[in-house]
């Protein structure tokens, strides 16, 4: 072997499947695939931002514009794309809304950086440069956020319909903004230290399709979309204990399949007499516990159900383990998951009635933290949308009654951050400076693209939004239904400041860690579905598959 080392000859060390690029190929491939990315999300930005269609292999229908949900709903094969689609996943858990903002950012980031590159400038000097303007970007929007109080009843509300515009809520906005904030005020508290602590996990989301979405309503309490076990049950109970149960109320059957001979009809009669004793003395223990209303996860056999009508207790079989887990803090109960072993301690105490038209029980506690926001729509796809749509309004309210600072919206704390961190790359020396001003070209692109979604010139909507913010007007931003340039904060467009910097530090992040890559190397295709292997593809299929599987993406 060292003799053939000697003469020149390489040693190898990798398999035949192999595949590696390195160097500038590996820079373009991965920059390539985040791009991609980025593209298939940018014409839902904004409040005239398009749909997408998504149907996945099962022939299911997706029609969205939110963007965290486009990207998990597409078929991604790439390694490089999916560590962008992460930005998308992290800005919606921590911030709730922007995730196409952060995603359009990492992908024009990754532009700019391309064109660095080909200028001979390093990746490390550009990743200092894009960790230096995202530092200081950070700064500047904590300089330029608006402190506000957070019993400012319009303020949430004009925070929560810049989040819901453009998401299929626009004609009822007004009705939801008021739910959501009445929703966000309801499950919040304030700590010892004096800060709003919001808590979303009190709050429950339903949804029901056939009505108009202006008649979703906000109920205190919980609901369970069940109907009564049996016809001579009482459908409402007030001042009610309430048993929440994890057990069926049916015959305990044997773990192994056994079988009977019955050599008399007397000897049948025992057996049935038995099984009924049995079911007998559950229901006498739900009486004797004290329990008034039954909401069972599992099955109630139906002679137990004409025990428990008898007795004038309401009972519910089959109800969703997650409305169990509400109940428990709006009714203060606790899931009894063996029956036998229930007490008078267990049960909570609540408010039953029914809503004969929706066909929902509503649970009301005595001093229930626990609030339902009932949705409605006239489709299965208009609810799932207005659902969407919702929860990230929620999030953001949230974020605004925690943290306290909003932005005016319409691309005008881009602009304004583009504008400082120019002024800020002219104390920066070296090749970094040219990255920092790259990083603040990066951030108009918000502007730029929120101004082709609603058919505008978006060079204009730019020059105008420059020159307004050079005057000195920093609320400056696109009115997208009006095509004007103006005050976007007295205009009702604001944003949680919370949103924006993780929006900026998410994409920053995430278009270092593209950069820094200079060698894939994989031990067989670079797709990372690696289902389809064993079925003949020709190796490279990850590298040629990049193009025509995002292009077919997009």
């Amino acid at each position: 072997m060292s003799q053939r080392m000697q003469q020149g000859q390489p040693m190898i060390v990798m398999s035949e499947d192999s595949q590696r690029v390195k160097d500038q190929d590996a820079q373009e491939y991965n920059i390539s695939a985040a791009r991609a990315v980025a593209e298939s999300v940018k014409s839902t930005l904004g409040p005239k931002g398009m749909d997408k269609m998504l149907v996945d292999s099962m022939g299911s229908v997706t029609i969205t514009n939110d963007g965290v949900t486009i990207l998990q709903e597409m078929d991604i094969d790439n390694p490089t794309a999916e560590m962008i689609i992460e930005v998308a996943e992290t800005q919606e858990d921590e911030a709730g809304d922007g995730t196409t903002t952060a995603v359009a950012i990492a992908g024009e980031l990754l532009k700019n950086a391309e064109d660095l590159i080909e200028q001979d400038i390093h990746p490390t000097a550009i990743i200092k440069g894009f960790h230096m303007a995202a530092e200081q970007a950070r700064e500047e929007v904590d300089d330029i956020a608006t402190e506000v109080d957070t019993e400012d009843e319009d303020l949430l509300r004009s925070v929560a319909e810049t989040s819901m515009t453009g998401k299929g809520a626009e004609l009822n906005k007004e009705h939801l903004s008021q739910l959501i904030v009445d929703a966000v005020r309801a499950v919040t508290v304030e700590t010892d230290e004096g800060e709003n602590v919001v808590d979303l996990e009190f709050l429950n989301i339903e949804t029901q399709t056939g009505r108009s979405a202006g008649e979703s309503d906000l109920l205190e309490g919980g609901i369970v979309d069940k109907d009564p076990v049996h016809d001579d049950m009482p459908t409402e109970a007030t001042d009610a204990d309430v048993l929440l149960l994890n057990d069926p109320i049916e015959i305990e059957e044997a773990d192994v399949d056994t079988e009977v001979s019955v050599t008399d009809p007397d000897q049948l009669q025992q057996f049935l007499d038995r099984e009924e004793k049995q079911l007998r003395e559950k229901v006498d223990h739900i009486v004797d516990v004290g329990a008034d209303v039954v909401f069972c996860q599992k099955g109630i056999d139906d002679l137990a159900q004409h025990y428990l009508a008898k007795e004038g207790i309401l009972a519910v079989r089959r109800a969703k383990k997650s409305d169990l887990e509400f109940l428990q803090e709006v009714v203060d109960a606790a899931v009894v998951s063996d029956l036998e072993s229930a007490t008078e301690d267990d049960l909570g105490f609540g408010d039953v009635t029914r809503d004969d038209e929706d066909e929902l029980f509503y649970v009301e506690g005595e001093d229930a933290h626990g609030v339902t926001l009932l949705l409605r729509g006239s489709t299965d796809h208009v609810v799932d949308e207005l659902e969407r749509g919702v929860n990230d309004a929620l999030d953001v309210v949230a974020q605004t009654v925690s943290d306290g600072r909003v932005l005016a919206g319409g691309g005008a704390v881009e602009v304004e951050l583009a504008s400082r961190l120019r002024d800020f790359a002219d104390s920066v020396s070296g090749r970094e400076q040219l990255a920092v001003e790259s990083f603040a070209d990066s951030l108009e692109l918000v502007p730029r693209v929120l101004a082709e979604n609603a058919g505008l010139d978006s060079i204009d909507t730019l020059v105008d939004l420059r020159a307004a913010h050079d005057e000195g007007d920093l609320q400056a931003g696109l009115n997208a239904w009006t095509g004007d340039v103006e005050n976007t904060a007295d205009a009702g467009i604001v944003e949680p400041a919370h949103a924006k910097e993780q929006a900026v530090t998410s994409a920053s992040e995430a278009a270092n860690l593209v950069l820094k890559i200079d060698d894939i190397i994989s031990a067989g295709d670079l797709s990372t579905d690696k289902e389809d292997d064993d079925e003949g593809g020709a190796p490279g299929g990850g590298m040629g598959g990049m193009g025509g599987g995002m292009g077919g993406m997009m």
